[in-house]
């Protein structure tokens, strides 16, 4: 997620009660595994959007599992001192 300012050792802050809209960065469990993608809805369809080139973006397939977790709010960095 690195295009949207998300790094490895980042915290997320996730609220769960957010309704989850288009545009939103969210935690996804897909077929039973955690994610964090930008959720992109169009014509009652989901896309779960990568922001790190290395990625994939994930459009579900039948018989695919896709929950949105939570909404991510905000990072929280840490520095290697």
């Amino acid at each position: 997620m690195t295009e949207v300012g998300i790094f490895d050792g980042d915290i997320l802050v996730v609220d769960r009660a957010i309704k989850p809209r288009n545009t939103h960065i969210v935690v996804a469990i897909v077929d039973g595994d955690f994610t964090v993608k930008v959720l992109s809805q169009r014509v009652g369809r989901i896309k779960l959007k990568s922001a790190n080139p290395t990625y994939p973006d994930i459009t579900p397939k039948d018989g695919q599992t896709i929950e949105i977790w939570g909404v991510v709010t905000s990072t929280i960095k840490q520095f290697n001192v």
